[in-house]
């Protein structure tokens, strides 16, 4: 008796909750849902993600069908529009995940560099002397005041001042002989 009933018959039926008359209806469709699909991505797991997609929201969405048109027509509708909503969401989240890429190879830039500057100082502090300079800039890049690392080393707070602006000297002499 099924195999007589048509597509739109059907279609009412299982947007009662016929479940058979969904199966059946499904059967009758579905390869042509899959061309479609087929056509609109030009994938085949695509089509079939999408096909799936549909197949899926189609119980709900058959209670808003009303048999005005042909149930192949407005099937198509729907795997048309799945498919550009399926198309507009890629196309949002390209647009969002373009920019990371650029985003993440300046970021690991800005970290070697800063990593070589690190590296670079640790070095020439290594050799800046005398050994007080080393102490003082230590301390000071340890995030103290100079009356902070006036009072740890036992020197006045000028004399602080005087060894930053000694050990800033031989640092940029530093820099600029390897240039």
């Amino acid at each position: 008796m099924r195999m007589t009933t048509s597509d739109e018959d059907l279609a009412l039926a299982a947007a009662e909750g016929d479940r058979e008359a969904f199966g059946t209806l499904l059967s009758r469709v579905y390869d042509r849902m899959f061309g479609l699909a087929f056509k609109l991505s030009g994938n085949r797991a695509e089509a079939e993600d999408l096909v799936q997609d549909v197949c899926a929201a189609l119980p709900a969405k058959l209670s808003n069908f009303r048999g005005d048109a042909r149930v192949t027509t407005w099937l198509y509708r729907i795997v048309v529009n799945a498919a550009r909503d399926r198309h507009r969401r890629r196309t949002t989240h390209a647009k969002a995940a373009s920019g990371w890429g650029d985003w993440e190879v300046s970021r690991r830039a800005a970290e070697v560099e800063a990593q070589e500057r690190t590296d670079w100082l640790r070095l020439a502090m290594d050799t800046l002397t005398p050994p007080e300079l080393r102490e003082t800039l230590v301390l000071v890049l340890e995030g103290l005041n100079h009356a902070q690392v006036a009072e740890i080393l036992g020197v006045s707070e000028g004399t602080i001042s005087w060894r930053m602006s000694e050990a800033k000297k031989k640092l940029k002499a530093m820099k600029e002989a390897e240039l």
